[in-house]
C-alpha cells in the first residue's frame, strides 16, 4: 500500500484548529512547516549547529504548512472527505484565520515496507490498565502476570499507542465478562477483538471499511491463539451497507467498542442501540475533546445513559448503558 500526501495552508493564528479539526478525524500525527518559527530557530545562535542550508530563512512564503499522509485506499479517500468536510465546517466558523485549499503532494517511494520499518524501531512492550500487556510479536516480553496481547498491526490503524485505543482497552478491561457477545466496528488490526476474547468474551463480530483489516486481524487473533470459531471479521461500510447491518443482526450483543472518530459514532449511535441486549455496553472513542459534548447528546438520544467519561490528553472515550 502506498500512502499521499496532502499539505493545508493556514497563517500561524489559524494552525491550531486545523490541527484541532485533523484530529477530530482521527489524524494524531501531523508535521507543520512554519517559516516564522524556522526564522526565529536560525536567528538564535546555537552550538549545536554551525551551517545552515541556503533557503533555509527564505520568507517570501509566509503560510504556515500543515502537512499529514494517508493511505490509498477506501479507508483512506474516505477519510479525506471527512477532512474536506471538517475544514469547510472551520472556515464557516468565522474564526478570524486563514485556512486555505488542500492539496495533494507526490509521495514517491513511501509504501508500506518504509513506513513499518521506521516505526517498529519504537514500538516495545507496554502496559494498558490493570491486566494487559501488548507486545508486539518481534518483542520479547518478560514474565508478568498481566494478560499477553501479541500484535502485529501490518498496514492498517490499531498498535494500543495512540491514546483512543488505550482508553478502549481500559473500558474492555472493566466490562468484558466471561461469555460475553461483543462487536468491534472500526476494529482496524483486531486489537479491541482479540482483547475483548482474552478478557473473556465468548464470540466477537468485526466490521471495518478497509478491506486490509480482515486479514491483519485475523493474523493477529492467531498470534493470541484465537481461532476462526470465536472471531467473524468483515469489511464494509456501517454506515451504508444494508447487507452488513443485517448480517451484524439486533438485540444480540453485551457489549459494543467503537473506536473510530465523532463523525461516525453520531450517526452509528441509533444502530448500535438496536444491536445490543438490555443493559448493554456501548464503548465509543476517537472523539476530541471539543466534540465530546456533541457526541454525549447524540448517545443520549438514541437512548442510552451514559455511565461514564474518560479523558487522556485531547481524546475523550464514552461508556454508555443501553436501559
Amino acid at each position: 500500500m502506498n500512502f499521499s500526501k496532502y499539505t493545508i495552508r493556514t497563517t500561524r493564528e489559524g494552525t491550531e484548529a486545523v490541527c484541532a479539526a485533523l484530529m477530530g478525524e482521527g489524524i494524531n500525527g501531523v508535521e507543520i512547516d512554519d517559516p516564522y518559527q524556522r526564522a526565529e530557530f536560525l536567528a538564535t545562535p546555537s552550538p549545536s549547529w554551525d551551517y545552515a542550508e541556503e533557503g533555509l530563512n527564505d520568507m517570501s512564503d509566509t503560510d504556515v504548512k500543515v502537512i499529514f499522509y494517508l493511505s490509498e485506499n477506501p479507508w483512506g479517500k474516505d477519510l479525506l472527505i471527512n477532512v474536506k468536510n471538517a475544514l469547510e465546517r472551520l472556515k464557516k466558523m468565522d474564526l478570524g484565520i486563514n485556512v486555505g485549499k488542500l492539496s495533494l503532494e507526490s509521495c514517491e517511494g513511501l509504501n508500506d515496507e518504509v513506513w513499518l520499518s521506521k516505526w517498529k524501531e519504537f514500538y516495545k512492550p507496554f502496559n494498558v490498565g490493570e491486566k494487559l500487556c501488548i507486545r508486539p510479536d518481534w518483542e520479547d516480553v518478560p514474565d508478568t502476570d498481566r494478560i499477553i496481547l501479541t500484535i502485529n498491526p501490518g498496514n492498517v490503524f490499531g498498535t494500543g499507542l495512540h491514546q483512543t485505543t488505550r482508553l478502549c482497552l481500559k473500558q474492555l478491561e472493566k466490562n468484558v465478562t466471561n461469555g460475553m457477545e461483543a462487536i468491534d466496528l472500526g476494529c482496524g488490526s483486531g486489537i479491541l477483538s482479540a482483547a475483548a476474547i482474552l478478557l473473556g468474551a465468548k464470540h466477537v463480530f468485526a466490521a471495518d471499511i478497509d478491506e486490509n483489516a480482515v486479514t491483519t486481524a485475523y493474523e493477529n487473533a492467531g498470534l493470541n491463539g484465537i481461532g476462526r470459531d470465536r472471531l467473524y471479521v468483515t469489511s464494509g461500510d456501517i454506515l451504508t451497507d444494508v447487507s452488513l447491518r443485517e448480517q451484524i443482526g439486533e438485540n444480540k450483543y453485551d457489549i459494543a467498542a467503537a473506536n473510530i472518530v465523532a463523525d461516525i459514532i453520531i450517526p452509528i449511535s441509533p444502530f448500535v442501540y438496536k444491536l445490543l441486549r438490555s443493559g448493554g455496553i456501548f464503548i465509543s472513542s476517537g472523539i476530541i475533546k471539543e466534540r465530546l459534548d456533541e457526541v454525549k447528546s447524540a448517545i443520549i438520544a438514541s437512548g442510552f445513559e451514559i455511565a461514564e467519561t474518560d479523558i487522556l490528553e485531547d481524546w475523550c472515550c464514552i461508556t454508555a448503558i443501553k436501559g
